[in-house]
């Protein structure tokens, strides 16, 4: 047995509004820099619904994950290093823009200096990546709000695989939201796609990074990540992904995403897990056993022989701690409820989910009968409008049972914990039904529903003994001219002070230099303008002039 340790999430999505504070936040800590205009390791995707990139989830198309070959080993789905070295030069398994989305800005300029006139002057789109004027017609957010219409229902990878028929009727219309970063895998696939060894897990804490200075663009890894959260930065020619914020992390700070979240939904934590154990887990035959197994790999932290193996195996004592009061085992172990995202890609992902409930209450209600009792809520489990069937696509390879199992404990909970709070009747029958006791019933309440801030981020800091080897080797994401940046070209943001994305990009930039007068002479605009000269206008005279 081998201890490790691994920085982990769970999100509740019962609590999940679709406000997009998280991917905000993110975009503008990580990714608003020329080249990933495109980019955000952190969005919200409405289900039903097509994704991003669109119908990532489609492995027969991108060939994401791994498989079990005739013998039942691990396999890369896209295939092996021999098969990579052979098309290293031209790799077809990608994601075009048209998957993503074209980025594109306003020429705010054109509303800001315009002169006065009979028509409001109007602001073209203008692309990002050509600097020309363009169409909009799809973005990282297009289809939000719109599940279960017929605008990208059919296009949903999900539903194709359903036995069970969901149809686009308004009365049984259903949608929730699913945010989604990088699942920072036990097993990633990404890591073993890449030729150059630039795709590395961290050893101290399981966090997915990339070394800028080793990655030479082949872009393996985009094709063998299944969640397609690895992406390509076109100004640098490197792959870029979600850090998991270590720098916050690794100094006892959640994540951007989590500390934003306006629903309080994310929970950060330490878990500890059996890295000898991770192979034959993920290489179980039957999927509908691939949850079970990867549970199984996660260690129990109040364990006296894991935490004398975490010892040996040097994780600090504080660490040990922390694995032992995170919220992370808790769901995911003790109460069952959370479960991870597409366990058959046999990624063993680290990024789990609690099912939505919320509209069960709503049909019982709909119906006369009391929505926060428990006979009632039980009956209505199978009858929600978000179909069972579709949850276990997503969350347990199609079987049906855990998915069941975890909206019936969160159905008793809401009903008990009303018991106890309206008349402090304390109803065991009900616990006992999912196999729960009163006090642990009451405990995952307080976790789910009150929890403070320092109970739903367990985040234990580095140490100063770990700092040489938790020395980032180039996966700088944060400034420009960083390890892996590369240099600057004619127009680059060399030419003055470096410029945020954000209010200037290297097309505007380059027209700007190199056009033969201002866009509105007379006058400077300050967002615009790169440090270089004294444009006039800008300065008082000097005396004598």
């Amino acid at each position: 047995m081998k201890v490790m340790a691994q920085m982990s999430m769970v999100m509740n999505l019962d609590k999940c509004i679709g406000c997009h504070t998280c991917s905000v936040t993110c975009k503008q800590a990580w990714t608003n820099r020329t080249g990933v205009e495109y980019v955000w390791f952190n969005n919200v995707e409405t289900r039903p619904g097509v994704g991003y990139p669109r119908t990532y989830e489609d492995q027969e198309k991108w060939r994401g994950g791994w498989t079990l070959n005739k013998r039942g080993r691990l396999t890369l789905r896209d295939g092996g290093r021999f098969k990579k070295l052979s098309r290293i030069f031209s790799n077809p398994k990608l994601p075009e823009i048209h998957d993503y989305y074209e980025p594109w800005t306003y020429d705010y300029d054109m509303l800001l200096n315009s002169p006065s006139g009979e028509h409001t002057p109007v602001a073209t789109p203008k692309s990002l990546l050509t600097g020309k004027d363009m169409k909009i017609g799809w973005s990282a957010n297009w289809d939000d709000n719109l599940g279960g219409s017929l605008e990208t229902m059919d296009q949903d990878p999900l539903l194709a695989k359903m036995s069970e028929e969901v149809k686009a009727e308004y009365e049984k219309a259903f949608m929730f939201y699913l945010p989604r970063i990088c699942e920072h895998c036990l097993n990633p696939s990404c890591v073993a796609s890449c030729p150059s060894g630039a795709m590395y897990k961290r050893a101290e804490d399981g966090i997915v990074l990339v070394d800028q200075d080793a990655c030479r663009g082949w872009r393996m890894c985009v094709s063998g990540c299944p969640y397609k959260k690895v992406y390509f930065n076109h100004r640098t020619g490197k792959a870029e992904k979600c850090t998991f914020c270590y720098p916050r992390i690794e100094v006892g700070l959640p994540t951007v995403c989590a500390e934003t979240c306006v629903g309080r939904l994310r929970y950060l934590g330490l878990v500890l897990y059996d890295a000898d154990a991770v192979a034959a887990a993920a290489s179980v035959e039957d999927e509908h056993d691939l949850l079970d197994a990867q549970r199984g790999v996660l260690l129990d932290p109040h364990d006296p022989a894991v935490i004398e193996a975490a010892r040996a195996g040097g994780i600090p004592e504080d660490w040990i701690e922390s694995a032992q009061a995170s919220p992370i085992w808790k769901l995911i172990r003790d109460y069952e409820i959370a479960l991870p995202l597409h366990p058959e890609y046999r990624t063993m992902p680290m990024v789990w989910y609690i099912p939505p409930l919320s509209p069960v209450v709503d049909v019982v209600t709909n119906t006369g009968n009391d929505g926060e009792d428990a006979d009632n809520l039980f009956a209505a489990i199978d009858k929600l409008r978000i179909p069972i069937g579709y949850l276990a696509e997503l969350f347990s390879a199609g079987d049906t049972a855990p998915v069941d199992l975890s909206l019936r404990k969160l159905a008793a909970m809401r009903s008990y914990m009303r018991g106890v709070s309206m008349s402090d009747r304390r109803d065991e029958s009900i616990t006992e039904a999912v196999g729960m006791s009163g006090p642990q019933m009451e405990e995952m309440y307080r976790l789910l529903a009150i929890a403070k801030y320092e109970e739903r981020y367990v985040i234990p800091p580095a140490h100063a003994e770990q700092a040489h080897d938790l020395e980032e080797m180039g996966c700088s994401l944060d400034f420009e001219g960083g390890p892996g940046m590369g240099g600057a070209g004619p127009f680059g943001s060399s030419s003055g002070e470096s410029v945020p994305v954000a209010v200037e990009n290297f097309q505007s930039l380059k027209n700007r230099q190199t056009s033969d007068r201002p866009s509105t002479p007379g006058r400077v605009n300050l967002l615009n303008w790169d440090g270089n000269g004294t444009p006039e206008g800008l300065f008082p005279p000097e005396d004598g002039k």
